[in-house]
């Protein structure tokens, strides 16, 4: 018998009964009860704290809002997705544009130098929000892979308000993460920032340094 299997053996044979797991109390990630009006509140001023930028739209002009961002930000190089339903509304308005539309769903090691050194701004679709942090959840895939919102300077993501839940918890039961846990979920609260030892904050040095969400409504 291994060491291994003796430890298990041990285990199984404890005196005072099998091991039973704990009760949890998840009252504390939970229950806030807020409305919609509410989450989106909250969403709103903790991402803005972090240098987030929040353009309110609706599921009906978002796109022109879209083409306005990047002509605000002189955005020349867009990389964006084909599949979901955010990329293709995008490209049907910015196909007859200025803006350049750069496929993601390639290996990445065709096209490394153009993602780091040629695209301004990576747009992606949301699956929710969190109203108790300030933050985005993103589940990539070989459509949106999780680079379009990791290197481009500008990461524009789209969030439906009524997507924004509580907390993380209340997101994690909704759908069922218990279940069917996410391989490779992003949580994004801001820019990507950094301190030095004097703590003295920088932006973009890692990633975007900048964020913009528009919030349709």
């Amino acid at each position: 018998m291994s060491a291994r299997e003796r430890i298990l053996q041990r285990l199984c044979e404890r005196a005072d009964g099998a091991l039973q797991a704990p009760v949890s109390d998840f009252s504390v990630v939970t229950g806030r009860n807020w409305t919609r009006q509410e989450r989106v509140e909250h969403f709103e001023r903790w991402i803005s704290s972090v240098h987030g930028e929040v353009i309110h739209c609706s599921s009906t002009n978002w796109t022109g809002v879209l083409a306005t961002v990047l002509r605000d930000k002189r955005v020349e190089r867009l990389a964006l997705g084909r599949e979901h339903a955010i990329a293709r509304e995008a490209r049907e308005v910015l196909d007859a544009g200025d803006v350049e539309l750069v496929d993601v769903d390639r290996d990445v090691d065709g096209w490394r130098r153009e993602l780091f050194e040629q695209v301004d701004a990576g747009l992606t679709s949301t699956l929710g929000g969190i109203a108790e942090t300030g933050s985005l959840w993103l589940w990539p895939t070989v459509d949106e892979p999780r680079l379009l919102s990791l290197v481009p300077p500008i990461h524009i993501a789209v969030l439906d308000a009524d997507c924004i839940d509580d907390t993380l918890f209340d997101v994690m039961r909704r759908h069922g993460w218990a279940d069917r846990m996410p391989t490779n979920a992003l949580l994004i609260s801001g820019p990507s920032k950094t301190a030095d030892i004097e703590q003295t904050l920088a932006y973009g040095v890692h990633g975007p340094r900048e964020l913009v969400v528009l919030l349709r409504q």
